[in-house]
């Protein structure tokens, strides 16, 4: 039922979805091989949902079709670059059930191939010829690249809310919020609406990344393309694990499981403590909150047709854990 429900808000903008795949093919035919292969098996398989997210938000306003649908590659491109990124910096072997470039390459080079997207994201907002919208792009990579350094390397307490929240903030609210953000400004917007769009697309990422996380303690290879608490497995504190110490949870079988020195078993009972504990549930109940708080921000942008597509995304991405 979930993915009916993406379907059909999926479909007013089939065409325009297509048109950003010929602009994706186009762009990395300018590549060459072999690096053109690899990044094509980064940018094709997902589900498009940055794009249709980018031109959902320009049909609130009618803007130019062609211009954005440039925007949208750019922010496909730019998410899949965070991605080969992501999967270097969590030495991830996996990515929707394929090998992920930095398990075929070595290091060096996928760092390079993850740079190479970027740059092309860039070009492609460059030729909008728009400053503007190139410096939201900017501080977008600024607050992600940022964010990812003082999760990584920094010593914090990754156990805290304040510090869980910061990092889905620049991991993946900020790439939605500088999407909403340029399309305002593309269609040349109110700043009062482009400040609404901005919260929108926050607190949508926050809400997105939230119920992500559920889903690596509730589903497993076949729908996520990694096995389930591969976020845990490699150390990674998420809101569930937060809500369960916050429930009085044990944190010592749980602290071996982050420490790397586990065996498959102890990651298995700690998944299924975390799951019968009610923290699942929890996690979820605070990613409505957000969808909440996105919707109003959306309440006060035009009363369309489109502001109710959007309005159903964001259910959809709530209901994904069903």
């Amino acid at each position: 039922m979930t993915e009916e429900l993406l379907q059909a808000i999926l479909e007013p903008v089939r065409r325009d979805l297509a048109q950003v795949d010929m602009i994706l093919k186009k762009t990395l035919s300018r590549v060459e091989a072999p690096l053109n292969r690899m990044l094509r098996n980064s940018l094709f398989g997902g589900k498009r949902l940055r794009p249709a997210f980018v031109i959902l938000v320009g049909r609130l306003f009618r803007a130019n079709r062609q211009r954005l649908r440039a925007l949208a590659a750019a922010v496909e491109i730019l998410h899949s670059a965070t991605l080969i990124h992501d999967d270097l910096v969590d030495d991830s072997s996996l990515r929707r059930g394929r090998k992920t470039i930095n398990a075929t390459w070595p290091k060096g080079a996928a760092v390079l191939a993850g740079d190479h997207l970027l740059a092309l994201s860039v070009s492609l907002i460059a030729r909008l010829e728009n400053p503007r919208i190139l410096d939201i792009l900017a501080d977008a990579l600024a607050t992600m690249s940022q964010g990812e350094i003082t999760y990584q390397y920094l010593a914090l307490d990754r156990k805290k809310r304040s510090v869980y929240f910061r990092s889905i903030e620049a991991k993946t609210a900020a790439l939605f919020s500088a999407a909403a953000e340029m399309v305002a400004v593309l269609a040349r917007r109110s700043e009062k609406e482009i400040a609404a769009l901005r919260t929108f697309g926050r607190e949508f990422g926050v809400a997105y990344q939230i119920v992500d996380d559920v889903l690596d303690f509730t589903e497993g290879e076949k729908r996520l393309g990694k096995p389930a608490g591969t976020d845990l497995a490699h150390g990674i504190v998420t809101l569930p694990v937060i809500c369960f110490l916050e429930k009085g949870g044990d944190p010592r079988s749980l602290d071996r499981v982050l420490s790397g020195k586990h065996k498959p078993q102890d990651l298995r009972k700690v998944l299924q403590t975390i799951r019968r504990s009610g923290a699942i549930e929890d996690a979820l109940t605070e990613a409505r909150l957000h969808a909440g708080k996105a919707k109003h921000a959306l309440a006060r942008l035009p009363k369309t047709g489109t502001r109710q597509d959007l309005a159903d995304l964001i259910d959809y991405i709530t209901s994904r854990d069903r």
